[in-house]
């Protein structure tokens, strides 16, 4: 009786299962299923790559592509031409503590990683490319960025953290992207503050909704330039050493539209940027001040009267805070739900503020910093 249904039926059937096990149970079943169940696979995990022009010509529409290990470029070429209609590239490698080892002829713990060739050859031959994670594979550089941003017109989200061989270059092909929301620079050291110019010249300055500078060589001069991103909601500056109170205050604090800022680690940031902060952008609910030791109460007191702040991080060990900064902070910003302080402040806050607070629905959690 199974066997007189259609595979149009099967895949009706098939699309039911969410259970990686049921369908794996589905493709058992005998040789018609399991063709079908490979024609329906919509989402694969690759762990050896050496393997794929085996197994990859069963998955032909395949839409989500992750791999998070070494694979060798000219894989490239024959994974674009088997699945065409890839839409998520997921390369990011693992955020574990050992991070991958290249060495000076490109190769990655010892095995031949993606480079700007196999970026290339993925871009040419899937052309509905809509996010691109390319995390820590650092034989990417500036003409594998510029293919990719050819040929792959309607990419919505690009993380090139810790691409070292990325530079300004790169930059100035992303900036024509039009339909960019989400871009990760994290860990960039070849983009500097000439960069950033062409993003905010590029077509996607208007788009650009979430921006990941953390620890890059940028200064104030480059940050001026980002003046003109009306959309940005969520922005990532930590360990920007060279990032002060002047772009603070002059640019970021006049984002109205962000939601998320992320400031850790930024020496010479004070209560003037964190005040400004507090006046300009009205919608902000998440601050991360971690590590910034010349921010006092004073700065962070100035978010008593704020509508929308939901979430603080200041785990700066400040045994300058009191129980009575805390309880003005919490009533006065009713939109307040956790603060996130260093555990050796705790001592500092008597146990019937804390109540008070909690009786709020404001959490106080404690970390090491």
């Amino acid at each position: 009786m199974m066997e007189r249904l259609s595979d149009d039926l099967l895949g009706l059937i098939l699309d039911k299962f969410d259970d990686p096990n049921d369908r794996k149970s589905f493709s058992q079943v005998c040789k018609d299923w399991f063709r079908v169940e490979g024609l329906h696979r919509s989402t694969l995990q690759v762990l050896e790559p050496d393997l794929i022009p085996n197994f990859l010509p069963r998955f032909p529409n395949i839409l989500n592509f992750q791999s998070s290990v070494p694979i060798r470029d000219s894989l490239f070429e024959f994974i674009a031409s088997t699945c065409p209609r890839i839409q998520v590239l997921n390369l990011n490698y693992k955020e574990t503590g050992d991070h991958p080892y290249e060495n000076d002829y490109g190769e990655v713990d010892g095995m031949k990683d993606i480079d700007d060739l196999g970026i290339s050859a993925i871009a040419r031959g899937c052309r509905d490319l809509r996010e691109v994670l390319l995390r820590r594979r650092t034989g990417i550089w500036d003409r594998g960025v510029a293919s990719l941003v050819k040929f792959a017109g309607n990419l919505r989200n690009l993380d090139l953290g810790f691409c070292t061989g990325v530079s300004d270059d790169g930059l100035e092909s992303i900036g024509g992207l039009k339909y960019l929301e989400v871009l990760n620079l994290q860990g960039c050291w070849r983009i500097t503050d000439k960069g950033l110019g062409f993003l905010a010249k590029g077509s996607l300055c208007k788009k650009l909704r979430i921006l990941n500078l953390a620890n890059m060589e940028i200064t104030d001069c480059g940050l001026i330039y980002l003046k003109e991103m009306s959309c940005l909601e969520e922005l990532n500056l930590a360990e920007c050493h060279m990032v002060t109170d002047i772009s603070i205050e002059m640019v970021v604090a006049t984002f109205s539209t962000l939601k998320k800022l992320i400031l850790s680690w930024m020496f010479d940031v004070s209560d003037v940027a964190v005040s400004a902060l507090a006046r300009g952008c009205k919608n902000l609910e998440v601050l991360d001040l971690s590590g910034c030791g010349t921010v006092s109460a004073t700065g962070i007191c100035a978010f008593s009267s704020h509508g929308s702040l939901k979430e603080l991080v200041w785990t700066k060990w400040n045994f300058a805070i009191t129980g009575h900064d805390l309880e003005h902070l919490v009533f006065g910003c009713s939109t307040l739900e956790r603060i996130v302080l260093h555990k050796n402040v705790r001592v500092r806050i008597p146990m019937e503020v804390q109540e008070r607070i909690l009786m709020r629905n404001c959490v106080l959690e404690w970390v090491d910093g």
